[in-house]
């Protein structure tokens, strides 16, 4: 075992340390701190849960303190996937630098630009921000990168998942090439690799576990659910958080809607849950995150925005309501509970539908998780179709339209989706089966006596001509006018001859002498005028 003492790190930082209550560093720390106190670059591999964090946090806080921040000119660099992971890195900072002088701002998204630019104008010997946020601040001239002497990168392989490797090559382009460069990253892929031999010099590879391993100090159940109905998995969920003594439990789903609907059932239910995505207003997240941390909140349902990087030591069991997509998720959901030398549970609810995801996570951890058997009763939770079922609901639509809504219970109508199925979902599982009383008999009402009709009087046969011409209003009869004198005149006018064509003269003798051309009368100029012939 690695005391803190032994690694290096100033009188300043060593007492950070121990008021934090921590004296053994673990083995990424134990390793990648002296590398980092010497200057040179880190590759550093390790599962979550293993003090990554503290292994790039404490040297730089050491080699920071000597020298002073510029406006707008961060000295340290240290980028996040997620605004969580990245808040989490800021509050270490503000736990082992509260003896320095050293300055931080936090640039995520969720938070208005004008506080984050106070500080920017202040100037800050350390930024930790999101990707999307620090080209946000570059992109508006509000900050400079030019005074960048230190370059942490954290969860490097999440941070592919999430499409931010051309953000990250971005800004590797935008610091200065004579920097420190501190690489974090639980597994390695093919796109990380050709990331590091291309922006990091020479550095030292740091691998503490191997990839995609689970922790021994994990007990792994496997829950088989024999439908693939929500209903199912909700109840099996619900048994199991019953049967376990939970001190903090977190439930991952693949889906944000997911996220919600479960978490909603849990409260319903009588449970402690709230949900976890990034589709949540950015307060809503930090508070909830807040409470989870503190023991108010005992269960945290997520998406895998919360899967990585975040420090809860006291996670007693972990719940995969969902089989994850990719099987390096399975290994970091777990990795949430036996973190700094606790144990913990985790169970995976498998159904039938998630044959083909199980396999690729039971060929990953190369093992087969026990299987934890729950007595449940699950008929009352599927759904069952059978055939005819659809023109039995479209001939109950039918008949419903006849019926007055005030006589449907709650008056709602019949297209209510996805959400009616949610609602009697979320009811508790001894309300789920609901009996629906027997209709009222319907008193029968006499039936009223018509009146007689009246026999109406037949219409006139004439023809439509007389009656239209009968009910036309008569009008004054036309006079003829009078012929006009002008017309007259006009018929008395002799013919006027045909003119001719302009421009063509008429076929005369060829002796007339008194030629003409037409379009002048006699009056034609002397240029045009031809002298007679034989003169």
């Amino acid at each position: 075992m690695t005391e803190f003492t032994d690694l290096g790190l100033s009188p300043t930082t060593l007492q950070a340390v121990a008021d934090t209550g921590y004296t053994t560093a673990t083995p990424i720390q134990a390793q990648a701190i002296p590398v980092a106190l010497a200057g040179q670059d880190v590759l550093g591999i390790a599962q979550t849960g293993t003090g990554k964090t503290a292994a790039f946090t404490l040297p730089l806080i050491d080699k920071l303190q000597s020298g002073r921040a510029k406006a707008r000119m961060p000295r340290a660099l240290v980028i996040a996937p997620t605004r969580e992971l990245a808040d989490q890195v800021a509050s270490s900072f503000e736990k082992y630098a509260k003896g320095t002088k050293l300055s931080w701002a936090l640039l995520i998204g969720g938070v208005s630009f004008g506080d984050q630019e106070k500080k920017l104008d202040r100037g800050v010997d350390v930024l930790i921000a999101t990707p999307g946020r620090l080209l946000d601040h570059f992109e508006r001239g509000k900050l400079l990168m030019t005074g960048v002497q230190f370059l942490v990168v954290d969860e490097a392989d999440r941070m592919l998942d999430m499409g931010f490797i051309p953000d990250i090559e971005r800004i590797f382009k935008m610091t200065p090439p004579k920097k420190q460069t501190l690489f974090f990253s639980a597994t390695m892929p093919p796109e990380i690799t050709r990331l590091t031999k291309q922006f990091l010099k020479d550095p030292v590879r740091i691998e503490v576990a191997k990839p995609a391993t689970t922790n021994a100090n994990i007990t792994q159940l496997l829950v088989k659910v024999p439908s693939s109905d929500p209903k199912a998995k909700r109840l099996a969920l619900r048994a199991l958080v019953e049967k376990a003594n939970i001190e903090t439990g977190i439930v991952f789903c693949n889906r944000k809607t997911e996220v919600d609907i479960v978490a909603k059932s849990l409260k319903v239910h009588g449970f402690d849950a709230a949900p976890i995505h990034g589709d949540l207003d950015q307060s809503q997240r930090t508070k909830t995150l807040a409470d989870f941390r503190s023991g108010a909140l005992k269960i945290l349902v997520a998406s895998d925005v919360a899967a990585r990087g975040l420090d809860i030591p006291a996670v007693s069991h972990v719940f995969n309501y969902d089989v994850p997509h990719h099987a390096d998720d399975y290994v970091h959901r777990i990795g949430r509970t036996g973190r700094a030398g606790r144990t913990g549970v985790t169970y995976m609810l498998v159904t039938p539908a998630d044959d083909k995801g199980f396999d690729k996570v039971i060929k990953l951890i190369g093992m087969t998780p026990d299987e934890e058997k729950l007595e449940l009763d699950y008929s009352n939770a599927v759904t069952v179709k059978r055939e005819g079922d659809r023109d039995r609901k479209r001939g109950a639509r039918d008949r419903d339209k006849d019926r007055d809504r005030s006589e449907r219970p709650g008056g709602r109508g019949r297209n209510r989706g996805r959400a009616s199925e949610e609602a009697a979902a979320e009811t508790p599982a001894e309300a789920e089966v609901v009996e629906t009383p027997e209709a009222a008999p319907v008193e029968e009402r006499p039936a009223r006596e018509r009146k007689p009709r009246r026999e109406r009087e037949p219409r006139p046969t004439a023809p439509a001509s007389t009656i239209e011409a009968a009910e036309r209003p008569a009008r004054p009869e036309r006079t003829e006018r009078a012929e006009r004198p002008e017309r007259a005149e006009r018929q008395d006018r002799p013919e006027r001859p045909e003119r001719p064509v302009r421009g063509v003269q008429p076929i005369r003798d060829r002796d007339d002498d008194d030629r003409r051309v037409v379009g002048f009368g006699n009056d034609v100029p002397a240029f045009l005028a031809r002298p007679p012939r034989g003169k």
